[in-house]
């Protein structure tokens, strides 16, 4: 019977496919680490910030693997929970019929919501120089930071999992692609959050990201998704400006 699970082991199309899923959950994973730096830096010590990064980290694996393991439950949340009287916006193929809303729709509209609103208040202090102001006001709980970290991670979670079960019909390969991914975000979270901590106009680049990202999960629960490739191209335009800035940058500091 144990056997039977890992018939997979021996199928090249299975590894192949393990190679691409890992490949892709690293990728979505980048969003996750940006949001969880930017909100550990809220908290007063290193010590808790890096406790809150692999906490949040680890609740990102646990949920993951959890969702993975309930693969029948997540592909029920695209089934219609109400309809609307009217068809979602620019739907010219069902422009005469109502919308079908699921749970998944609402999951990713309300997340993204949060998402667009945590990452402009952010943006707002920045430019604001509130963060400044503030610096000795009373810095957010662990418990706070890792509350808001759970609320994204199953949004971000959910989308991904979603994408897992499309793509692979073995959960042991879905789980191992996950292991492998939080394993490499865990390896980098670190020395991304220094990074961007380190110089504010990266800060400000990776909350646009959060933005972009937000706009994204509403547009895709409002079955207007834009396609990852478009996103995932113009964030790394930016950032090779970015770098080419900071190239520029350097040698006038001295």
């Amino acid at each position: 019977m144990l056997a039977e699970h890992f018939d997979w082991v021996s199928s090249g199309s299975a590894w192949l496919g393990l190679l691409t899923l890992t490949a892709l959950e690293i990728v979505l994973g980048i969003d996750n680490i940006i949001f969880i730096s930017i909100l550990s830096g809220k908290l007063p010590s290193p010590e808790e910030r890096e406790k809150a990064r692999k906490l949040g980290l680890l609740i990102a694996l646990v949920s993951r693997i959890l969702l993975v393991m309930s693969a029948a439950w997540i592909v029920k949340l695209t089934d219609p929970v109400f309809t609307l009287p009217f068809p979602f916006p620019g739907d010219a193929e069902h422009a005469k019929h109502a919308a079908e809303v699921s749970w998944r729709d609402i999951i990713l509209i309300v997340g993204g919501a949060f998402l667009i609103y945590k990452a402009v208040k952010e943006i707002h202090h920045k430019l604001e120089g509130e963060e400044e102001s503030h610096s000795t006001a009373v810095k957010p709980k662990l418990s706070s930071i890792l509350t808001q970290i759970l609320l994204l991670d199953v949004v971000f979670s959910i989308d991904s999992v979603i994408t897992a079960v499309g793509m692979v019909n073995e959960v042991a390969i879905m789980i191992i692609a996950v292991i492998v991914a939080v394993g490499f975000m865990l390896a980098y979270s670190g020395p991304i959050a220094k990074f961007v901590e380190k110089h504010p106009t990266i800060k400000v680049l990776a909350l646009s990201f959060l933005i972009l990202i937000g706009v994204s999960l509403v547009a895709e629960g409002f079955e207007q998704g834009i396609p990852k490739a478009y996103i995932y191209f113009s964030m790394a335009f930016a950032v090779g400006v970015e770098m080419l800035n900071l190239r520029v940058r350097k040698p006038q500091a001295h």
